[in-house]
């Protein structure tokens, strides 16, 4: 045969990757419904959509990377394969990127424009900015069936989101309660529990009396929230505060404000930390609140939601949090109540959006109620619903140490506030007339209803995202055959974001798991171990990095070697190592084509002797790496054969045997096969040019280890 007049040269992955993805494309295989008729068993995986105007960062390329590999690897297999993508509209994010646009450029904010026009503002934007992503995403080769494309904010979903709400209303786990919240004073809204980003940060404790009478010291950070103290918590086996239980003392004055102070009995408090002692204050802390409602204590606001103080005189009325505790800790010097002051490092909650401090407030909000036990549900809890199909291995999460965190998080699960300030996003489907509350899909058809003016959490509709994706809550055929989901794959930083909250969301709205196997990767790191944030040697963007080694090299960099959970480093050295690879077997090709030309020697098949024995010995053990999610080790072991084995020896010794050219082709298409799902762009443009028979894309081409599943 004739040699490829491009294999002459070196491989070249810029004129190579974008025709390849375009022939994927057009070939319709990315489609399960158009594979070939072998395939018939289904396997599917939902990307985890990224913000819709997000660009991919480096973290969101291995994602991209390990799912791509997972999906080619089961539709070689013969698997009806669907790998569906789409975008999130990430209401907090969005919203606080098109408000910063709006003060760049017209020095405006959302509330001098109006709902309205903010809202046709954003929309625009996420539409002009979608399709960025998409295109970058498809750059790291990942072959998803664009023809299903999802997004969290189209109509599908925005039903599929409204009619969860109706039900988890009418079966009373949604409710509008009075709570403590987290609120963050920049972005002027809720955010979760998971929405925060702890920042360790210099602090003074400060011990005192609220009064020259009273018979209790505390401790605290902030005594500016002090003049909203309705009790003292101390343990009930305290001896030293025993007699004051149940008691209350009038405060006269504590920085001119009266203080009405009750002494309660909590055994969470440690006898033998700071004090033993705990000033209670309801309204701003989220155990405070707790301790009030056991205890039916007062719930008195101090300060409001631009985290500026609402009660005393002019010496804190209206000040900042931080100026208010100034003040009133030089007024308990001043009046001798001081008794201590330390200087201290402290967890500082912040938001992870706009870098705010955390205040906690009580606010009328929308909750899911995660200690209910539904009827329908076998009288079991949201908190239960999540826990029994990871205690019972109905999910496997890998690696599986983070079993334990997960139990553990959901053990202390508060419920989850779902509604947020922000003028983008889905609106709660909730109108109010009078006294008169109506929840429903739709609008109510008579008038004078008015609409709750909160927006959902976005966990809420991206929590449904396995089977909104597939056409729910309308019984669609893709719902019945994609759904539980096979995998689900993710950061372990976003684990109870979104991982928990979609197994509460699938267990209660379908009666099962969204998923049988969670697989979470790490973070990637710089040569030097360091968390990357903006730069890699000054080149952080994935398709930098492309343009400079190939897809295939950035692949095989962001794998090797890397196991589910783990950390890994990515550095130019690594990159350059595997852009060598993808060159290497270029040129391994080019020799036992170039030589079987030469030497006058054809393909056969079915050849069996040492060699082809061998071989299959590595073919079954990565195939089992491959089963059991271990493609860090899969992708090591065949780049150690196809360089090592195969190149420095094998070939090799062809030079002196022609006779074992036939052989090495045969080991070589499979070698090939097998090495597509890490480096899909050169091994099919390598297949492209193999004399092989009857000849297919190498993404259909029959995975070269039959029996997998007794592995």
């Amino acid at each position: 045969m004739e040699l490829p007049e491009k294999l002459l040269k070196p491989y070249d992955p810029k004129t190579t990757e974008a025709r390849i993805y375009k022939l994927w494309e057009e070939s319709g295989f990315f489609n399960p419904d158009k594979l070939p008729e072998r395939h018939t068993e289904p396997f599917s995986i939902m990307l985890p959509p990224p913000n819709a105007t997000g660009t991919l960062h480096i973290g969101g390329a291995i994602m991209t990377v390990i799912e791509d590999i997972m999906v080619r690897y089961k539709r070689m297999q013969g698997f009806k394969t669907l790998w569906l993508p789409g975008t999130d509209h990430a209401a907090m994010a969005t919203n606080s990127k098109v408000e910063k646009i709006l003060q760049k450029e017209d020095g405006k904010s959302r509330r001098d424009i109006g709902r309205e026009v903010f809202v046709e503002k954003v929309e625009k934007f996420v539409e002009e900015n979608r399709g960025i992503i998409k295109h970058q995403i498809s750059k790291m080769g990942a072959s998803l069936d664009w023809s299903r494309e999802a997004f969290t904010f189209d109509d599908k979903r925005n039903f599929a989101v409204r009619t969860a709400f109706k039900r988890m209303y009418d079966a009373g786990l949604i409710y509008r309660g009075y709570r403590v919240v987290n609120w963050d004073p920049k972005g002027q809204t809720v955010i979760s529990d998971d929405e925060i980003v702890y920042e360790e940060r210099d602090a003074v404790l400060y011990t005192f009396k609220y009064s020259a009478d009273f018979p209790i010291a505390i401790s605290t950070t902030r005594p500016e929230t002090k003049v909203g103290d309705v009790a003292v918590a101390v343990n009930p086996d305290d001896e030293r505060y025993k007699k004051y239980i149940g008691k209350i003392f009038k405060v006269k004055d504590f920085c001119g404000v009266p203080l009405l102070v009750k002494i309660i009995a909590d055994e969470h408090v440690e006898k033998d930390f700071g004090t033993g002692a705990l000033g209670v204050t309801p309204a701003h802390a989220m155990i405070d609140w707790e301790m009030a409602q056991k205890n039916n204590l007062e719930i008195k606001p101090v300060i409001n939601e631009f985290g500026k103080m609402i009660v005393g005189d002019e010496r804190i009325l209206n000040k900042k949090t931080i100026d208010a505790r100034l003040v009133i800790a030089e007024w308990l010097r001043h009046e001798g109540l001081m008794e201590k002051e330390e200087n201290i490092k402290q967890n500082i909650s912040t938001a992870e959006r706009t870098g705010a401090v955390i205040e906690p407030l009580p606010k009328l909000q929308w909750f899911v109620n995660v200690n209910k036990k539904i009827e329908s549900r076998g009288n079991k809890t949201l908190k239960e619903l999540m826990l029994e199909p990871v205690r019972e291995s109905k999910i496997k999460i890998l690696p599986n140490n983070f079993e334990r965190i997960y139990f553990n998080w959901i053990d202390n699960l508060r419920d989850w506030c779902i509604s947020r300030q922000l003028w983008y996003g889905h609106r709660i489907p909730v109108w109010y007339k009078g006294e008169e509350i109506y929840c429903d899909t739709e609008a109510p058809k008579e008038s004078g209803w008015t609409q709750d003016e909160d927006t959902l959490d976005t966990w809420f509709s991206s929590g449904l995202w396995t089977f909104s994706t597939l056409g729910w809550p309308d019984e669609t055929n893709d719902l019945k055959v994609y759904h539980p989901t096979d995998v689900l794959e993710t950061g372990y930083d976003i684990l109870f974001f979104w991982v928990a909250r979609m197994i509460l969301m699938s267990q209660f709205l379908l009666g099962e798991v969204p998923f049988k196997t969670v697989y979470l990767h790490g973070l990637v790191r710089n040569e030097k171990g360091e968390k990357i944030s903006k730069s890699l040697g000054g080149n952080i963007d994935p398709l930098d990095i492309v343009n400079a080694y190939g897809t295939d090299a950035l692949r095989m960099a962001l794998i090797v070697g890397v196991g589910p959970g783990s950390d890994s480093k990515l550095g130019n050295d690594k990159l350059k190592a595997y852009k060598n690879f993808a060159n290497k077997i270029w040129n391994i090709t080019r020799f036992i084509l170039e030589n079987m030309e030469k030497h006058k020697v054809t393909r056969q098949e079915n050849i069996k002797n040492e060699l082809t024995l061998e071989f299959d010995k590595i073919k079954k053990d990565i195939t089992s790496d491959m089963e059991n999610y271990r493609f860090h080790l899969a992708s090591e072991k065949i780049y150690q054969y196809a360089w090592h084995r195969f190149a420095d020896e094998l070939v090799e010794e062809s030079k002196k045997q022609p006779e074992l050219l036939p052989t090495l082709l045969l080991i070589w298409e499979d070698c090939i096969k097998i090495l597509h799902p890490f480096v899909p762009f050169v091994t099919e443009e390598i297949w492209s040019m193999l004399p092989s028979k009857n000849k297919k894309l190498l993404m259909i081409e029959q995975w070269p280890f039959e029996g997998s599943q007794d592995l």
